[in-house]
């Protein structure tokens, strides 16, 4: 018998971004077909980089040249022809002419988008051709192997959660289905104004079979007691007083009992004390029924459809 609670939640991606461009200029190929799978690192866009590869190549030559220069000094400096000074400007002008080839390296670089990590691009608004600027967005990339669950819990359960806990994720696009997950962080802040706490969970979908924004049912497991005993809800019996009690048949005579009872779940009731593992409790009838009167087991023909003994009872007056 677990002990759970149900709650609605959101599923979330992975990891999710729009790519945009750091630097404006000219689509000239898109390396991606929309709602396709992709490897971190992969090309998706290119710009025209014709001006940045003629920076990237005046940056080598002047590298090229400075470096020269600086072995022509340091020879001239070993044989006392040049001044420390003039060997330090050499120096300096190499250090310059690296960074410049960086620069114009890092300039090139930008003019390619690569996909930070893998996952599944979305629907794309921008062609080959089109002159984008800085900051315009040009796909979003989804990580959907991974979902997240976020969802809300009352804070009356604040001490009972925890990561790590086991739960149940549904969603009405794939009725009759359940998906395993675990709670994996819990926010530290209640939240003032519905006073319930946020929780995040973590649910492989290796299949994809759920996407990111799905409304989802979640059931989360707080506790599971094994070897749980339970008893139909028709065979409890209420008394005055908030009391409960079953009819228990013991030497063939109906015994009232008083018992406690826990969890409720598929028409069946946990009972946490006043009934044995073995004990046989009448289902029907109870109305006829009182402390001390002859109970007869009917033993029917289960081919003709009849109950188990366990199930059927009658009483003789």
């Amino acid at each position: 018998m677990a002990d759970d609670v149900t709650a609605v939640g959101s599923l979330v991606s992975n990891e999710s971004v729009v790519l945009r461009p750091e630097v404006a200029g000219r689509i000239s190929a898109i390396r991606f077909r929309d709602g396709a799978a992709v490897r971190k690192g992969d090309v998706l866009v290119e710009l025209d980089a014709a001006v940045q590869r003629a920076e990237l190549q005046q940056a080598q030559a002047s590298l090229r040249l400075a470096d020269a220069n600086i072995r022509r000094t340091e020879d001239l400096f070993a044989r006392k022809f040049v001044s420390q000074s003039s060997l330090d400007t050499a120096r300096s002008q190499l250090e310059v002419a690296r960074a410049t080839t960086a620069l114009a390296q890092a300039r090139l670089e930008r003019t390619q988008i690569r996909a930070p990590f893998a996952g599944v691009v979305g629907i794309r608004d921008v062609s080959p051709g089109h002159f984008v600027k800085d900051g315009d967005a040009l796909v979003n990339l989804e990580d959907i192997a991974t979902l997240k669950v976020d969802f809300r819990l009352p804070e009356l359960y604040l001490g009972r959660i925890r990561a790590g806990q086991t739960l149940e994720v549904s969603s009405d696009v794939l009725p009759g289905e359940r998906f395993p997950a675990t709670v994996d962080a819990i926010n530290p802040l209640v939240d003032a104004q519905g006073r319930a706490v946020v929780l995040r969970a973590r649910l492989q979908n290796a299949q994809g079979r759920l996407r990111p924004g799905m409304f989802v049912r979640v059931r989360l497991i707080l506790d599971q007691r094994a070897d749980a005993l339970l008893v139909p809800e028709e065979a409890l019996v209420p008394a005055p007083g908030n009391v409960q009690f079953v009819y228990r048949v013991v030497d063939g005579k109906a015994q009232r009992t008083e018992v406690k009872t826990g969890m409720r779940r598929d028409a069946m009731v946990e009972i946490v004390a006043g009934l044995l593992p073995d004990a046989l409790v009448v289902t029907a009838g109870q109305l006829k029924l009182r402390d001390g009167v002859p109970v007869q087991i009917v033993q029917r023909d289960a081919r003709a459809g009849g109950a188990s003994p366990a199930a059927q009872a009658t009483v003789t007056r």
